[in-house]
């Protein structure tokens, strides 16, 4: 490939103008017959988003931290967007740019560029849950059938998780993990935004908007969503994520990995006001969901980041509550909450159902769960509306411990990090930051089910990113020598 790179270099500038000439204009002339056929045959915003497509694929394989970031763009603006076309199976954008970045991953170790593999001591408890996580899906396969559409999402179950560890392996340095950190921000305020301005828009054009979007997977229809389903009530904000519930989980996790940006000396923005720009956008967004496990989530993260980073975040925190309960147009919202805390609207009487049958499966079934597949009784069915009684449904008591193993594991290393001194400027407002993103998905996870199943394979990647992001950020953290360690270093270079 080097060669054939240095082959065409020398072509273009030394070979023959008149047959460079020639193979730059045949070049153009073939670029501009496409282009001309894709707008006769599918209009000219599909062919700009084609171009867009393909000029992305072109530069997402120019290195893998490239792969990570549209990974993560894709998530916040596109996730469920799938090729229009089926090759053997249809592919999520989101496939597409995991399967570079493992390609690439795995380039580097073929061609001996990547040589040692550095790992943390949390890998352990992630193989492990994988390991339970297999085992529980080849010992569910009694229960129901293996279809190509199970394998293919139980295999995206696995990389996701898988990468949480090779981040560790691929970011290396301050500036690496600094651009991911910014990529995050600008993605999810850019989510948030979307999400804010659809909401604004009459119902019908948002409808007509998102209706477009159908070529790549989406809905075509009844797609503006309601609190209940019922169009006398409120809108809520979807964005592109398809579901306002699943956008909150997705808001509150970026949300809180920017709160502490906001707050920082040395902010990865540079400065602060663009951290409290995209921190404002995406709590805006998040109010608009009507997600109220979310908007309960980010409070937990509020009260995280106030508890280990900022003290006086509680008091702010505090007056903007005391200015939410007396606004007028926040008291629908409030009743809402009231409503849920008493178990008297729909939603939340549908949630205690499924807890309620989640626990007859997890009696019946308590060691290994019933797998991935589906429930082995006629009076039981898989799809619980929390993370934690999903997890147990179907890897059983031992996967949930495994899980939350897991969690104290990765807590307990960036504890181990944040009780660092003299830690790196930015390093640590990262690192709570993306502790804060994991709080937020655990405690909307009490909630909702969207960062354990395989049906949200979106939610699921983030959830892990973050993992990795956590892991990434106390390795940096722990690899930097104590003042103590630096000064006799120095002493011995002398």
């Amino acid at each position: 490939m080097l060669f054939e790179r240095q082959s065409l270099e020398h072509f273009f500038a030394h070979g023959d103008r008149r047959l460079v000439a020639l193979a730059i204009g045949g070049t153009l002339a073939v670029c501009a017959v496409l282009i001309g056929l894709s707008l006769a045959a599918i209009g000219p915003i599909y062919t700009v988003g084609l171009l867009i497509v393909l000029a992305g694929a072109v530069w997402i394989f120019m290195g893998i931290e490239n792969s990570l970031w549209v990974m993560v763009a894709i998530i916040a603006l596109l996730p469920y967007a799938a090729m229009p076309v089926k090759i053997v199976v249809t592919p999520t954008f989101l496939d597409l740019a995991m399967g570079v970045f493992f390609f690439l991953y795995i380039g580097e170790w073929m061609t001996g560029w990547r040589r040692r593999l550095t790992t943390t001591p949390v890998h352990a408890f992630i193989i492990l849950f994988m390991v339970l996580s297999v085992f529980s899906f080849v010992a569910g396969l009694r229960y129901a059938g293996l279809t190509s559409t199970i394998i293919r999402r139980f295999a995206e179950f696995l990389l996701s998780m898988s990468l949480a560890m090779i981040m560790v392996d691929v970011i290396q340095s301050k500036k690496s993990l600094k651009r991911l950190a910014l990529v995050i921000i600008l993605a999810g305020a850019l989510a948030a935004l979307i999400g804010i301005v659809l909401w604004l828009m009459p119902d019908m054009m948002t409808e007509n908007i998102l209706r477009r979007f159908a070529v790549v997977g989406y809905p075509s229809s009844g797609i503006v969503r309601y609190i209940e389903e019922n169009p006398d009530l409120p809108e809520r904000a979807i964005a592109t994520s398809a579901d306002p519930n699943a956008l909150g989980g997705m808001l509150v996790m970026i949300a809180g990995f920017v709160t502490p940006q906001a707050i920082a000396k040395n902010p990865v923005t540079g400065k602060r006001w663009p951290s409290f720009v995209a921190l404002g956008l995406l709590v805006v967004c998040l109010i608009l969901t009507f997600s109220r496990g979310s908007m309960l989530a980010f409070v937990a993260v509020l009260v995280f980041v106030a508890a280990v980073y900022q003290p006086r975040l509680l008091v702010y925190g505090g007056i903007a509550a005391l200015i939410f309960l007396v606004v007028p147009w926040t008291q629908f919202y409030i009743i809402r909450m009231i409503e849920g805390f008493q178990g008297a609207d729909l939603a939340t009487q549908m949630r205690f159902g499924e807890y309620e049958d989640a626990l007859r499966l997890i009696t019946r079934y308590p060691v290994i769960g019933v797998g991935f597949g589906g429930a082995p009784d006629v009076d039981l069915y898989l799809g619980v509306s929390m993370v934690y009684l999903a997890i147990a449904s179907n890897m059983g008591i031992v996967g949930l411990v495994a899980f939350l193993a897991l969690i104290a594991a990765v807590s307990l290393y960036a504890l181990q990090a944040y009780r660092r001194k003299d830690v790196a400027p930015g390093l640590k407002s990262i690192l709570v930051g993306a502790m804060a993103g994991l709080i937020g998905a655990l405690a909307n996870g009490i909630f909702d089910h969207y960062f354990f199943n395989l049906d949200f394979h979106p939610a699921v990647t983030i959830l892990w990113i973050f993992v990795g992001l956590t892991l990434t950020t106390a390795r940096l953290i722990l690899a930097e020598p104590e003042p103590d360690q630096a000064l006799e270093i120095n002493e011995g270079h002398s």
